[in-house]
């Protein structure tokens, strides 16, 4: 299944330089540019208090957004860089670099867990930790794959699940070059109780 791609809406800005850049910000817009795919760099200006919601929302960079400009085709981009000011930590001007279909990008990919009843360790009352709900993952931008599945049939307690554990869709690879845990299941806290009751019986004995 396809990730679904947010829009992102901005303005065609007229005109370039510190001069134009000034005007956005008076109007409360953050300045910008496109650029990439080998075409013109465009001017862009997006408007403040939005894109401030969008940062701070987290994994702005890492996303791929459906740029919108009225009167233009929608085009796919991701963020190259934010600048702000130094003293408010506030954008000031923001790059964006258009994408083809072609082009690899690491973005993070949600996981979910299925199989939840056929796990012989939360029948008996474990819990599943999650340790990762999302991993970064480099997909191609024509292909970006919703979601990445966890199955938890026969996963006992004390089980850990690692990303190599996971079948992932077809062009996507960890950006981790390592077998990084996603989840565990973790025992209840009564049998950890009496786990820890009895190791300290026999560090007495």
């Amino acid at each position: 299944m396809a990730k679904e791609i947010p829009d992102l809406v901005v303005e065609a800005r007229a005109g370039t330089g510190k001069g134009a850049a000034r005007q956005a910000r008076r109007e409360g817009k953050v300045p910008g540019i496109v650029y990439g795919d080998g075409k013109e760099p465009q001017p862009i200006q997006v408007e403040f208090n939005s894109l401030l919601t969008k940062l701070r929302a987290g994994r702005f960079l890492s996303t791929l957004w459906n740029l919108k400009v009225e009167g233009q085709e929608d085009v796919r981009v991701v963020c190259r860089g934010v600048q702000r000011d130094v003293v408010k930590d506030l954008p000031t001007h923001i790059d964006f670099m258009r994408l083809h279909r072609d082009t690899r990008v690491n973005l993070f990919i949600h996981v979910t867990f299925e199989n939840h009843e056929a796990s012989p360790g939360l029948k008996r009352g474990g819990t599943l930790v999650v340790v990762r709900p999302e991993v970064e993952l480099e997909v191609t931008a024509s292909e970006i794959p919703d979601h990445i599945t966890v199955d938890l049939t026969g996963k006992q307690i004390g089980d850990s699940i690692h990303i190599n554990d996971i079948v992932l869709p077809n062009g996507t690879k960890p950006t981790i070059d390592r077998n990084f845990v996603i989840a565990n299941i973790a025992a209840p806290s009564g049998l950890r109780s009496e786990d820890n009751a009895e190791a300290a019986e026999g560090a007495e004995a």
